[in-house]
């Protein structure tokens, strides 16, 4: 049994009250921040986070960066040419701190690092199907990775040293041709800040942005996932085709009795698309399953995801457990709801009201107290429930008392 696995190394935060001023927002609500700012203009934040110590060192980013289960990208500018590379990368193959314009890019320092995981627990007020993960880039003397626009919302937050923003609500966004990295053709600044330790600097889709570090720095990105609707349609489509087992409007096979001799053998029968169209209408849908297929595509957790494995521990000693400790969803579980469903890592569960209760709680509040445990633990299939996920590595116990 694995102790590390088993346990959670803190607990989550719980869901942020959409009326409460917040600092990071720069005093205002988050509800009016979504209202008056989210999706519509840029907010630049002085001091969002006072006092902020860097989630990760630059040691610790480094060495996250020569990890294989680890996206990471190299973005550099000499001699006048951009160069982009993909990690791993051993920290004695990266340029010289000494040299400038060069930009390390680590992705989802969340899923590694609790203080990553807790800075982005602050923007729990965007719905947890939009939030993606938290990158975060060391940069030394003029590193960047040029002017550019991002398809998805992005809070820019600066954790060590400075960088010089420059923005613009250009409309024009043609890219440069044949460039390793998508870098605007034309772009004309309008504003420009400085942002020091603990500035923030919020960006709506399309926005056109230019990032240079001044000195050596550390900025962290928090990104909201924006799927776009082909790709939604393609996955839609997949998740469909699983239904057509159960589907009676779809038993029996094509047929076609009295078909008259042709002589244009190779000429589709009219009559064929005709029956298959009309079978083909059996494959119909709804808003519940539309919301159903969300619910288990925006619950995938990312490929590079790896849950710890967990030793054998029996249902009897894991009630025991649980009820003593609490649970606590494992950083890299995604757990989302709606009327009729709860997703946890890409499954679909249609539980009771009785359960769905506890475990929409859960899913806000990514963690069940051991009072609230005690409360529910009676209610047929829960404690088999979490002990199956346990196993999964999913679903831990609260921290241990020491």
């Amino acid at each position: 049994m694995s102790d590390s696995a088993l346990y959670a190394q803190a607990l989550p935060a719980g869901p942020i009250d959409p009326d409460a001023p917040l600092t990071l927002l720069g005093g205002m609500t988050p509800a009016a921040f979504m209202r008056d700012i989210w999706h519509r203009k840029p907010m630049l934040i002085r001091q969002a986070v006072p006092g902020i110590v860097p989630p990760v060192s630059r040691e610790a980013l480094f060495e996250l960066a020569d990890r294989d289960d680890v996206e990471s990208r190299l973005v550099s500018y000499f001699r006048n040419r951009w160069k982009l590379e993909h990690g791993p990368f051993a920290e004695d193959n990266l340029p010289s701190r000494k040299t400038g314009k060069w930009t390390l890019l680590v992705q989802g320092v969340n899923l590694h690092n609790q203080a990553a995981a807790d800075l982005m627990s602050q923007f729990r007020f965007v719905p947890d199907a939009r939030l993606d993960d938290v990158m975060i880039s060391y940069a030394t003397d003029g590193g960047g990775v040029g002017p550019h626009f991002d398809s998805y919302d992005v809070f820019l937050l600066q954790v060590s040293g400075r960088r010089r923003w420059r923005v613009s609500s250009q409309t024009r966004l043609d890219l440069i041709p044949d460039m390793p990295l998508k870098i605007l053709s034309d772009f004309s600044t309008e504003e420009e800040w400085v942002l020091e330790p603990g500035d923030m600097l919020y960006l709506p889709p399309q926005y056109a942005h230019d990032g240079t570090a001044e000195g050596e720095c550390m900025t962290a990105s928090i990104g909201f996932r924006a799927p776009p609707y082909r790709e939604l349609a393609g996955h839609f489509l997949a998740w469909l085709s699983e239904t057509v087992e159960g589907n009676e409007g779809l038993d029996g096979r094509y047929a076609d009795a009295g078909e008259a001799a042709t002589p244009t053998p190779a000429q589709i029968p009219a009559h064929m698309a005709r029956a298959v169209t009309e079978r083909l209408q059996a494959l119909k849908w709804n808003a519940g399953m539309v919301s159903e297929f969300l619910g288990t595509y925006l619950s995938e957790p990312k490929a590079s995801v790896q849950f710890e494995e967990v030793g054998e521990i029996t249902l009897k000693q894991y009630a025991k457990l649980a009820k003593a400790h609490g649970v606590v969803l494992a950083p890299g579980s995604v757990a989302l709801y709606d009327r009729a469903g709860f997703y946890l890592n890409g499954e679909a569960y249609e539980p009771p009201p009785a359960l769905a209760k506890w475990l929409r709680r859960l899913a806000d509040h990514r963690q069940l107290t051991a009072e609230e445990v005690n409360a529910c633990a009676a209610l047929p299939d829960l404690m088999d429930t979490f002990h199956d996920w346990a196993m999964e590595g999913w679903l831990q116990f609260s921290p241990a008392r020491v």
